[in-house]
């Protein structure tokens, strides 16, 4: 029968690669017991198959014969497609099974057509019991126990029909929930878009998220920033220091924290150590810089997992103070503080903003940009932390264009569209007035920020007069000037 020897001599190939695909088992055999032709090497070889089958030629015909009874099922139903796939570990289970209950697999697929005969009764009689041997010899090539192979062909046809009859089901239910949602979304927001979406319930598995405390948190942080407000008038009590000399200290420590490669935390809290010292104490010009070097050295230390050395900060200032002076002027300015760090960062407000926004990265990119100029703009001292992150993320989502600040955003913001309106009136201002903190520019023009900067200055240029008049851009130059 060339079907069941083409199946044997496949796995005396995948098993032994020394033996030639032509030879077959039963002229391998042969040779093992008359020893002709034997190297030293092929004795293990035989050895191993003369132990499996220890009887006589005859006997070996009739294990082939009882071989072949699958494989005749296999022509008759035309499945012979199957007979390529087994491997060289298929092969030995099936020799294994084929030699001790080489009949007891019929009866196993007698029982799953018994089972599978009481749904299909309608069903032709001889058509199913031709047919299942084949599929029952499929199943016994998977490397699996006989305890597996018999769950397997009584349950997968079943799971297989559940299946089918589930999935319009499953389609159904989620189209009407979808249905019921909309429903109930659509005459919310045809109202006065009240529709709020609670976008915390997503992250209660995450513990990470803190998603059941979340809302207290950020009640908190609210009012924390009040406290940690810097005076927005204090260069009036300052007498060698101006607007201009605090946006040129800024914008090199801007150039510091990127060559530091500091998280965007330190540098907002850097700045607001700065603010608040500066309202508290009077500091010389000279002094300025040791100030802004103080301030970076602390946030550093504060947010940043391994914060630079005392020398990096005195280097980047070229050996103008040295490392006792920098380390003087921080127990300095801490015991000014009171050693108050609880400082309310915008960032955690424009993620919180962001997950509103689906945590889309250009939006989020350009507010990063939008945001950091309220460190150098000194009117933005007036306004909390989470309004200037409210406005960044409305004028980057007006700039991209993702569409109208719906309740959702509004929700989470904590600020409405006319709240926000004043904040971004002084962004668009700054914006589309020529460049005068390079650091800053260059910082925001590169590939990793996406060229925030070069993109929103050409977007100032098109469409600043939508949102500022003239007189408020000649107040704005009359005090960037003083």
């Amino acid at each position: 029968m060339p079907p069941a020897r083409g199946v044997r001599s496949r796995g005396v190939t995948n098993e032994n690669d020394e033996n030639g695909p032509t030879t077959r088992l039963t002229r391998a055999k042969a040779a093992a017991l008359s020893g002709a032709d034997a190297g030293a090497t092929k004795k293990p070889l035989q050895t191993k198959k003369a132990a499996s089958n220890i009887s006589t030629a005859g006997t070996h015909r009739k294990r082939a014969a009882l071989g072949d009874v699958s494989n005749v099922t296999k022509t008759e139903n035309g499945e012979t497609k199957d007979v390529k796939k087994p491997t060289a570990k298929a092969s030995a289970s099936t020799k294994a099974t084929t030699q001790t209950s080489g009949v007891q697999k019929i009866t196993r697929t007698n029982s799953s057509r018994t089972a599978l005969g009481s749904k299909d009764q309608n069903a032709k009689k001889p058509a199913p019991e031709t047919k299942r041997p084949g599929s029952g010899v499929k199943r016994s090539s998977s490397q699996k126990s006989i305890v597996a192979e018999t769950l397997q062909e009584e349950e997968p046809p079943r799971k297989r029909v559940d299946l089918q009859k589930a999935a319009p089901v499953k389609s159904s239910t989620s189209t009407s929930q979808k249905q019921e949602q909309e429903s109930v979304a659509e005459p919310e927001d045809e109202e006065g878009h009240d529709y709020v979406m609670n976008l915390d319930e997503e992250d209660l598995d995450d513990p990470l998220m803190a998603a059941e405390y979340v809302v207290e948190i950020f009640d908190y942080l609210r009012q924390l920033e009040l406290e940690t407000m810097p005076n927005p008038d204090y260069i009036e009590h300052q007498p060698d220091l101006e607007w201009k000399m605090r946006g040129i200290l800024v914008d090199w420590l801007i150039e510091v924290h990127t060559n530091f490669r500091l998280l965007p935390e330190t540098l907002f809290l850097a700045v607001n150590i700065i603010d608040r010292f500066l309202s508290a104490e009077v500091v010389a010009l000279d002094r300025l810089q040791l100030v802004g070097v103080t301030a970076m050295f602390i946030a550093s230390k504060y947010e940043e997992v391994l914060s630079p050395h005392v020398v990096n900060f005195s280097r980047v200032a070229d050996d103008t103070f040295s490392e006792k002076e920098i380390l003087d002027a921080e127990r300095h300015v801490l015991a000014t503080l009171e050693y108050n760090m609880s400082y309310p960062n915008p960032m955690n407000f424009l993620r919180r903003i962001s997950k509103a926004d689906n945590y889309d990265i250009e939006t989020r990119t350009l507010g990063k940009y939008l945001m950091e100029i309220s460190l150098l703009d000194h009117r933005f001292m007036c306004y909390a932390q989470s309004h200037v992150a409210a406005a960044a993320m409305y004028l980057a989502r007006v700039i991209l264009g993702r569409g109208p600040w719906d309740a959702t955003l509004a929700h989470y913001a904590g600020y409405t569209e006319e709240d926000i309106l004043p904040v971004v009136t002084l962004m668009v201002d700054y914006l589309h007035r020529p460049v005068c903190h390079e650091a800053f520019f260059r910082k925001y023009s590169s590939k990793k920020f996406l060229k925030a900067s070069i993109l929103i200055r050409h977007w100032a240029k098109k469409y600043h007069h939508l949102y500022i008049d003239s007189r408020v851009a000649s107040h704005s130059h009359k005090d960037n000037d003083l």
